[in-house]
């Protein structure tokens, strides 16, 4: 017994912020001093290790919720379901709703009961919350609504991962350029048959680990010291991936009993670009075997690293084949993949 999706979701903002936008910021190091290249130059280093020339943000009227509700609806209209026939809705985020202009988060009520509210769903008996578990958040989501359905305790779930990390960022923080906001979402139901979740698996490491991302001061010291914001490890975080990530993925491929020659497609989070392909190289090399053409798709380019967004959004765009050279076709074996704030590693092996 097994689930599997039958409609996928995303919200991709319309507001496109290309590099250009950072030319006048202060950037500074961590000690609060001016960095020696100037923004072009900056700009140039994060294209080249990271590949995000443009990202996504949202317009200013709109918070974390609402995106989540614009993929969700999209998803639950591609599901062709009765929303009342939902058991759970599985909110992913790490921030809650912080409102443009401010830096406060709202999470009460749980941007999932928001999301449930805002699609009228009437059912009481649809359980809703959120799950903060950094960006590997909406594959979590995916396990915990697959153990429901595989515990008979729920027949459909609607899992949505969203985040507006442009909110948190410090503008005085190179690493603000990285980030990006979005929506993605998935209904799951019963599978019939051998198709969807094969195999997952999951891991927290905490005591060396946990601090890679935080939250912390801006680097600028006149600004307010009870005002923090998303800060991360960059090497750090670099290293940890390439130790962990491709033994995981091989772990939870192995535990799904296919064999590497029928894997299809690897989507990972779009954390890094450099940083991605290094770990699926590392993940085909434990098998001895050359990264094939065209294995993983890459968004990261044009819409930035949107936490636990990226992958429902990129799973959805390759169905509505908005990718020219990926697809997904009935029978493929898909890997999932994603490493983030905990810090926290999951993989999941899927059969369309």
């Amino acid at each position: 017994m097994t689930s599997k999706i039958i409609g996928v979701g995303n919200y991709i903002p319309s507001e496109t912020i290309t590099n250009l936008f950072f030319d006048d910021h202060h950037f500074l190091d961590e000690n609060g001093n001016t960095l020696k290249h100037d923004n072009a130059t900056i700009a140039e280093k994060l294209k080249e290790i990271t590949g995000i020339e443009e990202r996504r943000y949202a317009s200013k009227d709109m918070v974390t919720s609402d995106l989540g509700f614009i993929a969700a609806r999209e998803a639950l209209k591609k599901s062709e379901i009765d929303p009342e026939t939902l058991d759970y809705i599985i909110f992913a985020h790490n921030f809650g709703d912080v409102r443009f202009g401010t830096v406060q988060s709202d999470m009460v009520p749980s941007l999932a009961s928001r999301v449930k509210h805002e699609l009228g769903i009437k059912n009481n008996y649809c359980v809703a919350y959120d799950i903060l578990f950094g960006c590997p958040g909406w594959i979590e989501g995916l396990i915990q609504g697959n153990a429901f359905i595989k515990a008979e305790i729920a027949k459909r779930c609607l899992i949505i991962g969203a985040e507006t990390l442009s909110r948190v960022v410090d503008i005085h923080d190179r690493d603000s350029m990285i980030y990006a906001d979005g929506a993605g979402a998935a209904v799951i139901e019963l599978s019939e048959d051998n198709t969807g979740v094969q195999s997952h698996l999951t891991a927290s490491f905490t005591l060396k680990e946990k601090d890679y991302l935080y939250f912390g001061k801006s680097y600028n010291s006149e600004s307010s010291p009870d005002i923090k914001y998303i800060k991360m490890n960059g090497r750090k975080i670099y290293e940890f991936a390439l130790t962990n990530v491709p033994s995981a993925m091989k772990k939870c491929f192995d535990a799904s009993g296919f064999s590497i020659d029928q894997l299809s497609k690897i989507i990972i989070h779009q954390a890094n670009e450099k940083m991605d392909e290094a770990i699926v190289d590392r993940f085909f090399k434990l098998y001895d075997k050359a990264t094939p053409a065209d294995i993983m798709p890459m968004v990261i380019s044009k819409l930035g690293n949107s936490s636990v967004a990226t992958i429902p959004s990129l799973l959805t765009m390759i169905f509505n084949q908005e990718l020219e050279t990926h697809s997904i076709n009935p029978g493929d074996v898909v890997l999932f993949a994603s490493v983030g704030a905990g810090m926290n590693v999951n993989a999941l092996v899927y059969k369309f």
